[in-house]
């Protein structure tokens, strides 16, 4: 069954154009944890805005820097967290978490602010407020997949050209692109030559990305996922050109044109007022201009045809990968050795330098920026190697993700033995997707399947941890279902060899696998 946005949204403002944050502003945010949510009480603070939090579960890592930077959150709900005793305002708006209204709009704090009169919205439309109040270019990152690795992606691109700018990204940025002495979801900048510029990630569930109208886009891919909000991929293509629409006259659009969903959908933008930068991956060994012409010749906007960026991708029996780019300066095409493995990573890459494109950098400063990005936290991200044993933590939890990050372990480690640990992010994903997720789970040699994270889940029974074990199972890999991430990192930590590469995946606790599985391996070679 899905919902529509209002639904998911339920008791939450519809959101609106940006407008800047006043100084001094009141705004207490629920749901303090997430990624978006920390986010938005850091780039708030940045705002000038009074900043305060509140979570009922535990600190994350993403909190971790809001209450670094001295914002108080309290871990539990209460009323009193935004109207005084005799039900005054104590606080100027609130702005929740979809994660929570999703699932119980009736927290003490929303209900409180309702009969109070104080306005509540995502925290996706406050960044998008505190944005505005920094002003300049703003610049955002779309598609099913990929989305925070882009994202990272260009602002390396841009601080290392010397712009300086802030950001929101769904993943821990490392502490040097964060600015900061730590990872962060938040990098604080103050502009360059061009001015200020905003890098955000925009998230396409329940209308989160709504609040962004970027003068500069990037759509990365556009396949099914939620669905609990997305009966099929048409929706999903119809909710990212509803978003396109929304965009400034006279805005970028930096499209994947190699993705079969971005490909159902350029066609219906030849009456759009923007420009289109399209992108697109040939075949190892294509000629990366023809293809290009190709683009220009079949895709345009009101605005006129198409401009092209385009490559041909490469990947060398040792893990090394490198990009012949099309379109990067006049020089016709140029070689370029990424740090990060994996086609994938190589449309990626091009998305970010396309929007790097749009915004003014120079080829050979993008061209210096896609060779020395390194990643960003929980994507590919490798947390140890012991005794022989390498364990691998990613954000991976649909089924495309999940089965290119396989097949880049391949490449990075050829010949050896494969774990695939996967902690299940929500029920509902995993019982509409659970054919799919076992046929590329069982291409792993070994699998074990975590206790799911519920999120947005009203219902809990649709499926289990072990049905998706099971359904490994009948495809010819062993597979185990033992419980919490806990107790799935104890189950299979007697069952490693040396020479396994262990990659632990999901957007909820998985990453507790990966490091009490690092923990026990240095405990056991001590």
């Amino acid at each position: 069954m899905t919902r529509t946005s209002e639904e998911i949204g339920r008791g939450l403002e519809p959101s609106r154009e940006a407008r800047p944050i006043v100084a001094g502003e009141r705004i207490h945010v629920i749901g303090a944890a997430g990624s978006a949510a920390a986010a938005s009480l850091l780039l708030g603070h940045a705002a000038g805005a009074r900043m305060s939090g509140c979570d009922a579960g535990e600190p994350s890592a993403y909190s971790l820097g809001v209450e670094a930077a001295g914002i108080p959150i309290t871990w539990h709900h209460s009323a009193r967290h935004v109207v005084d005793a005799d039900g005054r305002p104590a606080v100027d708006r609130i702005a929740v978490s979809k994660a929570l209204t999703s699932v119980n709009p009736d927290h003490p704090e929303l209900l409180a602010a309702h009969a109070a009169g104080i306005p509540a919205t995502s925290c996706q439309q406050l960044i998008a407020d505190a944005a505005a109040t920094f002003g300049g270019t703003l610049l955002a990152v779309a598609g099913t997949h990929g989305k925070s690795t882009t994202t990272g992606w260009l602002v390396h691109l841009l601080s290392r050209a010397g712009h300086d700018p802030s950001a929101f990204v769904g993943a821990l940025l490392p502490a040097e692109l964060a600015g900061g002495d730590a990872p962060a979801v938040v990098r604080i900048g103050h502009g360059g030559p061009a001015g200020r510029s905003f890098v955000v990630e925009a998230d396409e569930y329940a209308g989160n990305f709504d609040p962004y109208r970027p003068a500069i886009g990037v759509l990365l891919n556009a396949d099914w996922d939620h669905p609990d909000v997305f009966p099929d991929r048409a929706a999903v293509v119809d909710t990212f050109e509803a978003w396109i629409r929304c965009f400034p006259a006279g805005s970028t659009l930096v499209a994947n044109a190699g993705d079969a969903g971005v490909a159902t959908l350029l066609p219906r933008l030849a009456d759009w007022p923007g420009w289109i930068l399209a992108t697109a991956l040939g075949s190892d060994g294509a000629d990366p201009a023809n293809l290009a012409a190709e683009l220009r010749a079949g895709i345009r906007s009101a605005a006129g045809p198409a401009a092209a960026l385009t490559a041909t991708y490469h990947a060398a029996a040792n893990g090394e990968a490198h990009l012949v780019v099309f379109g990067l300066g006049s020089e016709g095409t140029r070689k370029v050795d990424l740090q990060l493995v994996g086609r994938h990573n190589a449309a990626n890459a091009l998305g970010a330098a396309g929007a790097a494109l749009a915004f003014g950098l120079e080829p050979a400063a993008i061209a210096e920026g896609l060779a020395s990005f390194e990643g960003v936290g929980r994507r590919f991200e490798l947390k140890g190697e012991v005794g022989g044993i390498v364990v691998l933590d990613d954000y991976g939890h649909h089924p495309t993700a999940i089965a290119a990050t396989l097949g880049a372990v391949k490449l990075r480690y050829p010949g050896r033995r494969r774990w695939a640990i996967y902690e299940p992010l929500t029920f509902h994903r995993t019982a509409a997707l659970l054919e799919q997720f076992a046929e590329i789970l069982a291409t792993a040699d070994r699998v074990a399947i975590a206790d799911i994270f519920a999120v947005r889940d009203p219902d809990r029974t649709i499926v289990s941890a072990a049905d998706l074990a099971r359904a490994v199972e009948r495809r010819g890999t062993p597979a185990i279902a033992p419980g919490s991430v806990e107790a799935t990192a104890d189950a299979v930590l007697p069952l490693l060899e040396p020479g396994d590469v262990v990659l632990v995946m999901g957007g909820g606790r998985s990453t507790v696998i990966a490091e009490r599985l690092v923990g026990g391996l240095r405990g056991m070679s001590a």
